[in-house]
């Protein structure tokens, strides 16, 4: 296991620790941050199960999950939390998932965090394809993923069911030499 640090002009990430967890309660208890994912906001006893898996993953061997702490890199504070899963279904794949504290929103953090997780797991882990899933209502994530250099694949029908009722999912991908081309 060795520790993940990756960085961009305003932020970093780093493995996710048991003393993140009122750091990520603020983004896993919002309901304007888990608006668009695929359940309802978590306890705080809830997210302390999270970031425990979450650390207990980096230990397993072959890892093949990584639970990642955004954080500012001037003030070092956890304002996002990014997750990259190896795809056992796909040679050299993985998806990816990030979520931002809401009174982060609309400064450029979303692109960044996805350009922080597509470096991982290319240059890291040298994958061939990442993607990741969405709501269709979530525009503000299309966006981020598009801008981050994403393609919008398809639909999943009918993928996610919160709150009693079935939602579809909008996935993004991207594949290695897109991303090293910067298309």
């Amino acid at each position: 296991m060795h520790p993940i640090a990756r960085s961009s002009a305003y932020l970093g990430l780093r493995g996710i620790t048991l003393t993140d967890v009122d750091a990520m309660l603020a983004i896993y208890g919002s309901s304007a941050a888990t608006e668009h994912m695929s359940f309802e906001p978590r306890t705080r006893d809830q997210v302390e199960q999270i970031v425990t898996r979450g650390v207990a993953a980096a230990a397993v061997t072959p890892r093949t999950e990584y639970a990642l702490a955004v954080v500012e890199q001037e003030t070092a504070e956890l304002i996002g939390f990014g997750r990259l899963a190896l795809d056992p279904h796909q040679q050299r794949g993985a998806t990816i998932g990030f979520a931002l504290r809401p009174d982060t929103w609309g400064k450029g953090y979303g692109v960044q965090t996805v350009h922080l997780l597509l470096g991982f797991g290319f240059n890291e882990l040298n994958l061939h394809r990442i993607w990741g899933a969405r709501s269709p209502l979530n525009l503000a994530s299309a966006k981020t993923m598009l801008a981050a250099g994403m393609v919008e694949e398809g639909t999943i029908r009918e993928h996610v069911l919160k709150a009693g009722e079935w939602r579809d999912s909008v996935v993004h991908a991207i594949l290695d030499r897109e991303f090293f081309s910067g298309s």
